[in-house]
């Protein structure tokens, strides 16, 4: 993929594939990410989104296919690469036995940053984490929510352009994940491009613009509500109803529905005709006795758009087709 306007672009990607043993990790994908913006790589786990951020972070060569990240290709500039990036692993990758302040000290040491520098680039990550109050503390004994945002500090040591974080959210409580997300967004305020990978259906709708991989490819690209016109034709009705394990398992037989998933307490019912599948509903839990208390259309979630998305290409693959 090639931009009009390279200048403006701090990822792009053209047929990147890898391989392992024979086995196709990542088929030939396509995109750009544009300088400041949030990119969201959404996919469920085994999908291809930590092998793809791997790549462009230099950590794994492609098989095939090209990518340049910041202008530098991802096959012959590897390590020039990892200066110009922050990278932060679902794994956080620090050091259990060091202090926050230790921490940040030894990232400053692989970064090379000169004594000056450090004392104001530590004082920075320090309050932008919030950390002021843990900076001696041991990391062991940090809650999930500061442990991650002290690891997102020390990948934003070296002031890098570009920040890929890989699943940064997971295994935190909500309101971790959403202060996190505060962070992310004043990080881009100043100039910073984000490559996000998640498997958060909610996360999604955080980032300007989304890839959805499925199976080690493609299946959609655009912003969010982009997406949700593009690719949900069928209306979803929202069904409030007792025993919804119950009403799934009948509703989902009624040939007036394409497909229905549990949402909470809700069901989320995909059909190509509302008024139909309307009527269908109301008289399928009425005959099995179970109480309906709402049944109405709304907009479609991302995980509305992403489950139809993957029920399509199954079925291009079954029939032998490309899919989305």
């Amino acid at each position: 993929m090639h931009s009009s306007n390279p200048r403006n672009i701090a990822v792009s990607v053209h047929n990147l594939s890898k391989q392992f043993d024979g086995f196709t990790a990542v088929d030939r994908i396509n995109f750009e990410v544009k300088k400041g913006e949030i990119f969201g790589f959404l996919g469920p786990n085994g999908a291809g989104k930590s092998t793809t951020i791997r790549m462009l972070c230099g950590i794994l060569p492609p098989t095939s296919g090209e990518g340049k990240v910041a202008g530098l290709d991802i096959h012959t500039q590897r390590e020039q690469i990892k200066w110009q990036i922050g990278y932060m692993s679902q794994k956080f990758s620090l050091y259990e036995d060091l202090t926050v302040e230790e921490n940040i000290n030894f990232y400053s040491g692989i970064y090379q940053i000169e004594e000056d520098t450090l004392r104001r680039r530590k004082e920075w990550v320090i309050e932008m984490a919030g950390l002021q109050r843990h900076r001696g503390s041991l990391t062991r004994v940090l809650s999930g929510g500061w442990r991650q945002r002290l690891a997102l500090g020390c990948a934003l040591l070296h002031e890098p352009s570009i920040l890929f974080l890989d699943e940064p959210t997971s295994g935190v409580d909500p309101i971790s994940r959403r202060q996190f997300w505060d962070l992310i967004y004043e990080l881009t305020g100043r100039g910073v491009t984000v490559f996000v990978t998640t498997h958060y259906m909610d996360e999604a709708e955080y980032c300007d613009r989304l890839g959805m991989i499925y199976d080690g490819k493609l299946v959609a690209l655009g912003t969010p509500e982009e997406l949700k016109k593009e690719f949900m034709k069928e209306t979803v009705l929202e069904v409030s109803c007792e025993q919804p394990m119950k009403a799934m398992a009948v509703i989902q037989n009624l040939a007036a529905v394409k497909e229905v998933t549990l949402f909470g307490n809700h069901l989320h019912a995909v059909v190509p005709d509302a008024r139909t599948a309307h009527k269908a509903i109301q008289l399928v839990l009425s005959e099995n006795a179970i109480k309906l208390s709402r049944l109405e259309k709304i907009s479609p979630a991302l995980e509305d758009v992403f489950v139809s998305l993957i029920e399509a290409q199954g079925k291009a693959t079954a029939t032998g087709g490309e899919g989305a």
